[in-house]
């Protein structure tokens, strides 16, 4: 088989499109392929009509490696005439418009680039950095394009720091039974991050939103009631944010016992900060006779851990009455635990109990949205961090967002 009528079958090409030459570039280690068209009356890419060529333009793209050698396709791309738009360059079926590399190319870049960080692709591909990036931005700017906008039944929102100088986005996941999907990133938090995502919407389409959850923050909520109709009864307030909160009056309990009892030259709450954030099912073997010896002692922290134990059993009950019932026995026990910091949270819980106890209508946490947190953390971490809004931003859509980001192989 000849090496042009190899490529031909490598590059799938049709008529009139051929390959004409392959040269091969040992020092430069680069093989270089020609393709040609044949002569035919050309389309005008912006209306169809039918064109003469005006004049060519040599283009070149890099494609897949040939057997370790960088492949570079190079052709001689018609230019046509048209009384309309003007002259206009052909459209070439393994390329996209002003594309630099080939969709075999770039498909392939896209799945190395979704596994590791921008630096490391660009490494492997044999790319610059922004050669790398510039194909993750148009792999999203492909599947936004291609996405359906709609409104989702159900919602997660959260927020998202990155960067120096405490900034943030606002994540807006639909929550599926299937995936949890990243549908919008927002600048900033409150109000601000959700101002787009609703923009995108009339208030008879917001109608299909059946449940959100997030956060107890004010302003994400007001944002919610301001744009959905019958907000209050839809909204959720995500159990695994109350219980972190729940933890962190349990570990400030804990840090001014602890600088008590320091005081007297006991340490027996040293080292035992993590020991104390475990639910009780989870405790390591290596805590238990520790855990055991603490929570026979007469310790505030031992109290606090039993208050926050306790919590965990509401998301156990059936109803929302007996949710009810049951936060309203819990919450007498911890405002006469004498512990300020459980208190305040047990009256926080309170003043928002119908958005928490809402759970039993709706069923939905912000689990799966925690995890893309984790994901997007990593990326976080993988990037070194974000300077740019956007690039972070385009990221998350990038690997979260469960886009369609591949070109189309004709």
């Amino acid at each position: 088989m000849k090496d042009t009528t190899l490529y031909d079958e490598l590059l799938g090409l049709k008529q009139p499109w051929y390959v004409a030459g392959v040269r091969l570039e040992v020092v430069k280690q680069e093989v270089e392929v020609e393709v040609r068209s044949k002569d035919t009356t050309w389309a005008c890419p912006e209306c169809q009509g039918r064109m003469h060529i005006h004049e060519y333009t040599e283009r070149r793209w890099r494609h897949l490696d040939s057997c370790q050698f960088k492949t570079i396709i190079v052709c001689q791309v018609p230019r046509v005439q048209c009384s309309e738009h003007g002259t206009q360059m052909v459209q070439v079926p393994w390329a996209e418009k002003q594309g630099r590399f080939t969709k075999l190319f770039e498909r392939f870049a896209i799945a190395v680039l979704q596994e590791c960080s921008t630096s490391a692709g660009s490494g492997l591909l044999k790319i610059s950095w922004d050669e790398a990036d510039g194909i993750k931005q148009r792999a999203v700017k492909r599947g936004l394009e291609r996405k359906e906008e709609k409104v989702c039944p159900r919602i997660g929102i959260d927020e998202k720091s990155y960067g120096k100088g405490n900034k943030f986005v606002t994540i807006v996941a639909s929550i599926q039974e299937e995936a949890t999907i990243v549908e919008h990133v927002g600048d900033g938090k409150g109000k601000d991050g959700l101002r787009d995502y609703w923009s995108k919407f009339d208030k008879i389409e917001l109608q299909a939103v059946e449940t959100i959850s997030m956060d107890m923050s004010a302003a994400y909520r007001q944002s919610v009631i301001d744009n959905v109709p019958d907000a209050p009864e839809k909204v959720v307030f995500d159990r695994f944010h109350i219980m972190q909160h729940v933890n962190e009056s349990l570990n400030e309990v804990r840090r001014e016992e602890q600088k008590e009892l320091n005081s007297m030259g006991n340490t027996i709450l040293a080292g035992t900060r993590i020991i104390w954030l475990y639910g009780e099912e989870n405790v390591p073997e290596r805590y238990n006779n520790i855990l055991g010896e603490l929570k026979g002692k007469k310790l505030k922290t031992a109290r606090g851990w039993a208050l926050k134990e306790a919590i965990r059993g509401l998301w156990k009950c059936s109803t929302e009455k007996e949710g009810q019932v049951f936060f309203e026995e819990w919450y007498s026990w911890a405002i006469r635990s004498r512990l300020e910091p459980v208190k305040k949270v047990a009256r926080m819980m309170k003043r928002h109990l119908p958005n928490i106890v809402s759970y039993f209508r709706h069923r939905i946490t912000n689990a799966a949205l925690e995890g893309i947190n984790n994901k997007i953390q990593s990326l976080i971490k993988k990037a070194y961090g974000y300077r740019n809004t956007d690039r972070f931003k385009n990221d998350i859509l990038f690997h979260c967002g469960g886009l369609n980001l591949y070109p189309e192989i004709c």
